[in-house]
C-alpha cells in the first residue's frame, strides 16, 4: 500500500516569551562527577501495516545493555518485583535525625538552590533518576526561573549508535506536568498500602508510601504508583509515581518515598548517598553541596508531616510554565485567525460527488489555504522560531478539506459544521464513517474532515525513521506538526462559518432528489462544534482548549498523557517492540517516553486540559465545556487516561454511575457543563498494571454507536445540558 511505502521509503533513508537557548558542551567533556556512571496511539488500523516494516528495520540492531543492574531476584507471585537491594540487606533503618550529629555535620539553613549534576548520585543504578528532577535544570530569565539542561549521559543512546542531542529539551522552562516522577529501587514490590491506579485515594493519607507534595502550598497531589510491569527482567522495574491530574504550572513539587518493602515485607534500605543527607553523616563534596537544598526539602515535607526518618528517597523537579508550553500554538492561533478575519482562509474547491452516501447529499473537497509556521508543509516539519521563541510565519500552504454535507441540510434544517476528529495515524476520510453520516443527517449537522498533520498517515514514515533511529530529539516534528494540525481545524471550521456557509457552488445538482436541484445548502454560521474519537478524542483534549469559534465537543474514547496511554494501549504492540530493539534496556525506554511527553505536551492535552474551562482559560480564548464517553476495559486507550483528562478539567461523573471515580463529582442527568458517562460491557476489569487488556472483546468503538450516546451527544452539543438517556447506568451487551 501507499501507507507501507511510505514507511519503507522513511526507514530506508533514515511557549515562553524568553528564548531559550540550550548551554554549550562539547561532546567530548568529561563528567563532573568522580562517580560517574554509563548513562543511563495509538489507535486505528495502521498500525498493523507498521508490525512487519518497524520489525524488519529493526531485527538487525545489536546491542548489549550498559547498566550495573543485579538480576538475581524471583517474581513473587503476582506481585511485581524488582531485584534485590544493592545497598546491603533489606532492613529498617532506625536512625534518628538531630540538629547535629555525633560526626559533627551540622544542618546548613534551608536554600532552595540547586546544582547542575551530571548525573544523579542519590540512585546509583542510573544516571538519570530519580526524573524529572532540578538537578538537570539551570537558573535562566524564564517565567520559572529554570532552564531544562539535560546533561548528555542522561539521555539513552540508541543500540544503532545514534544519541539525541539535548537541545531541544532545553527550550523548555521545566518539565512536563504529565510525567511520572521515576526512580529505580531494587528489590521493590507492591503492597497494599501503596495506591493504584483504582485505589488512589489511598495517596492522600498521611500513612501512604510515596507523596507527591506543592511545595509552595504544601497540598499532597493525588496520585498513584507502580513497577514498570512492561517487560520480564525484575531487575530493571522502575518505580513510577503518576499524578493522577495535570500538574500546577510553574510550580515546585516534592517527591517523597517510604515505606518501599522488598520481598521478606521489611522496608528497603536508602542508598548510603541519601542516607548521608537524611541523617547528616559525611559525604562527598557534591552531596554536601546539596544540604541547604535538602534542609527545605526535608522541613517542607515535616510540615506536611512526613517523618524524615521514614525517607528512602526524596527529590524536586519544577513544572514548565504555561506560557512554555500552551504559548506557540497560542501566538499562531492569534496570528492567523487575525489574518483570515471573519470570512475564514481562502480555498477552492477541487471536487463535488453528489448522492455518495445514503445520508449525504454532497462530498466537496476543499483546498484551503493557510498561513505555515513549519520550515516545510509536509511530514517533518518543525516551527521556525523567532528570538522571542514563538514560531514565524514562513508563507502559506494548502491543506485538504473534507465537507459532507447530508440531505437534511439541502432540505432547510439549519445545521452547524461539526468537525471530526478521526484516529490514530488515519486520515480525514474517517469522517466518511457509516455511523456519523447517519448521525449528521439525523440530527442536522455538515461534517467538517481535517487530518491532524503530525498524527496522520502521512506521518506514518516520519515517526516509523523515529523509533527505528532513536533520533528522539527530532520529536518536536510531531509536536509541531501537530500544533499546525490543531490550527488547520480552527481555520476550516472558520472558514464553513465563513464564506464557505454562502458559497453558490455548493448547491445541490444530484439525481437522487430532483426535488432539491439547485438548493443551497443551510449552514449555521452562529454554531459549530467538535467531536472525535480515539486519537481524535486525544487530541481534542489540546484542540477545546485553545478553539475561538467553538465551545462545547464531544471527546470520545480518550485519555492523557501520551506516556500513560502508550504501553496499556493494544495498538501500541507494533510501536514497542520496534523501541524495545532500539532501546533495549527497559529504564532506557522509559526516559525515552518520557523525554517525548516533554516535547509532546506542545500539542497533546497533557499540556491543555486544566486551561479548558471558564475561569482558567488560555489569553484570548473563551471557556469550553466538553463531553467524554468512555469505554470501561477499552484495550486501545486506557479509561485511566480518560480518568486523568477529567480530573484535570473539572468534569463530572454523570449518575447513575458504572462505577465511582477518584475526583469526579457525581452528577444527576441534566447537568450543564463538561462531564463523563462511562459505558459498561460485562467485559474483565482494567488491568492495574502498565500492560494493556488482552481479555475479551476491544470495546472500543463502541459507545459512539450506541443510539442513547448519540441522543446524549446532539442534546450536549446543542444545549450544553449533559443527560443520561440510559435507563440505569449505561450499559450493553458486547457487540
Amino acid at each position: 500500500s501507499s501507507i507501507s511505502s511510505s514507511i519503507s521509503t522513511s526507514i530506508s533513508s533514515s511557549t515562553s516569551s524568553v528564548s531559550l537557548v540550550a548551554p554549550h558542551r562539547t561532546p567530548s567533556e568529561p563528567p563532573m562527577l568522580s562517580t560517574a556512571r554509563p548513562p543511563h496511539a495509538l489507535w486505528s488500523s495502521t498500525s498493523l501495516l507498521l508490525t512487519a516494516a518497524l520489525g524488519l528495520a529493526a531485527a538487525g540492531c545489536n546491542y548489549e545493555p550498559h547498566h550495573d543492574y543485579s538480576a538475581s531476584d524471583s517474581t513473587n507471585g503476582s506481585e511485581v518485583t524488582g531485584d534485590l537491594p544493592t545497598t546491603g540487606a533489606e532492613t529498617t533503618d532506625d536512625t534518628t535525625h538531630e540538629d547535629e550529629t555525633t560526626s559533627g555535620v551540622e544542618e546548613p539553613a534551608p536554600a532552595v538552590e540547586w546544582p547542575h549534576l551530571e548525573c544523579d548520585p542519590l540512585v546509583p543504578s542510573y544516571c538519570a533518576f530519580p526524573f524529572p528532577n532540578n538537578v538537570f535544570t539551570v537558573a535562566a530569565d524564564t517565567p520559572t526561573g529554570r532552564q531544562v539542561a539535560l546533561p548528555a549521559g542522561v539521555i539513552p543512546t540508541a543500540s544503532g549508535g545514534a544519541h539525541p542531542e539535548p537541545d531541544v529539551w532545553s527550550q523548555s522552562d521545566g518539565f512536563s506536568g504529565s510525567l511520572p516522577a521515576m526512580t529505580h529501587m531494587p528489590g521493590a514490590v507492591l503492597h497494599d498500602a501503596i495506591p493504584g491506579p483504582t485505589s488512589i485515594e489511598k495517596s492522600m493519607l498521611d500513612s501512604s508510601p510515596t507523596v507527591l507534595l506543592d511545595a509552595e502550598t504544601g497540598e499532597r497531589v493525588p496520585h498513584y504508583t507502580e513497577l514498570d510491569a512492561s517487560h520480564t527482567d525484575p531487575s530493571k522495574r522502575a518505580l513510577m509515581i503518576r499524578p493522577a491530574v495535570q500538574l500546577r504550572e510553574s510550580a515546585r513539587y516534592i517527591v517523597a518515598i517510604r515505606d518501599i518493602r522488598g520481598q521478606d515485607g521489611q522496608p528497603l534500605a536508602p542508598t548510603p548517598e541519601f542516607k548521608a543527607l537524611r541523617d547528616l553523616e559525611p559525604t562527598s563534596e557534591e552531596l554536601e553541596q546539596r544540604r541547604p537544598l535538602y534542609a527545605d526539602i526535608f522541613q517542607r515535607l515535616e510540615d506536611a508531616g512526613v517523618a524524615r526518618d521514614d525517607l528512602q528517597l526524596a527529590w524536586d523537579y519544577t513544572v514548565a510554565s504555561r506560557e512554555n508550553v500552551t504559548g506557540r500554538l497560542v501566538h499562531i492561533r492569534d496570528d492567523a485567525l487575525a489574518q483570515v478575519g471573519q470570512a475564514g482562509p481562502a480555498y477552492q474547491i477541487k471536487s463535488i460527488e453528489y448522492d455518495t452516501h445514503e445520508e449525504i447529499a454532497a462530498r466537496v473537497l476543499v483546498d484551503m489555504t493557510v498561513p505555515l509556521y513549519l520550515d516545510k508543509p509536509e511530514a517533518g516539519g518543525r516551527f521556525v522560531l523567532g528570538p522571542d521563541g514563538l514560531p514565524i510565519q514562513q508563507g502559506t500552504a494548502e491543506y485538504e478539506v473534507l465537507v459532507l454535507i447530508p440531505y437534511a441540510a439541502y432540505e432547510g434544517h439549519l445545521s452547524p459544521s461539526l468537525a471530526y476528529g478521526h484516529g490514530l495515524l488515519g486520515s480525514k476520510d474517517q469522517t466518511q464513517s457509516g455511523t456519523f453520516r447517519r448521525f449528521a443527517n439525523d440530527f442536522h449537522y455538515v461534517l467538517i474532515g481535517v487530518d491532524w498533520i503530525g498524527m496522520s498517515e502521512d506521518d506514518l514514515g516520519n515517526i516509523a525513521g523515529m523509533l527505528v533511529g532513536g533520533q528522539i530529539d527530532n520529536w518536536d516534528t510531531v509536536a509541531d506538526r501537530g500544533q499546525q494540525g490543531i490550527l488547520n481545524f480552527m481555520l476550516a471550521t472558520r472558514m464553513l462559518k465563513g464564506a464557505f456557509a454562502s458559497d453558490e457552488n455548493i448547491f445541490y445538482e444530484g439525481a437522487a432528489r430532483p426535488d432539491l436541484h439547485k438548493a443551497l445548502p443551510a449552514i449555521d454560521t452562529e454554531n459549530a462544534y467538535y467531536f472525535g474519537n480515539s486519537q481524535g478524542g486525544i487530541f481534542g483534549g489540546t484542540l477545546m482548549a485553545v478553539y475561538t469559534d467553538v465551545t462545547r465537543g464531544l471527546l470520545g474514547v480518550p485519555g492523557q498523557p501520551y506516556s500513560l496511554l502508550l504501553h496499556r494501549s493494544t495498538d501500541f504492540t507494533p510501536y514497542f517492540v520496534t523501541l524495545k530493539q532500539t532501546f533495549p534496556d527497559p529504564i532506557d525506554l522509559l526516559m525515552v517516553l518520557s523525554l517525548m511527553q516533554a516535547l509532546w505536551d506542545r500539542s497533546e492535552p497533557g499540556g491543555y486540559t486544566a486551561y479548558m474551562r471558564e475561569g482558567s482559560a488560555l489569553p484570548n480564548t473563551p471557556g469550553h465545556e466538553v463531553f467524554l464517553q468512555v469505554a470501561m476495559n477499552d484495550h486501545q486507550v486506557s479509561p485511566f487516561g480518560a480518568h486523568v483528562m477529567a480530573r484535570s478539567i473539572g468534569a463530572v461523573n454523570i449518575a447513575p454511575v458504572n462505577r465511582p471515580v477518584y475526583g469526579l463529582e457525581e452528577a444527576p442527568s441534566g447537568y450543564a457543563g463538561s462531564g463523563m458517562i462511562e459505558w459498561d460491557y460485562g467485559l474483565p476489569d482494567e488491568p492495574k498494571t502498565n500492560t494493556p487488556p488482552l481479555e475479551g472483546p476491544d470495546p472500543h468503538g463502541w459507545p459512539r454507536s450506541e443510539p442513547e450516546s448519540q441522543l446524549a451527544l446532539d442534546k450536549f452539543l446543542r444545549e450544553g445540558v449533559l443527560e443520561s438517556f440510559c435507563d440505569g447506568p449505561c450499559a450493553a451487551p458486547p457487540h
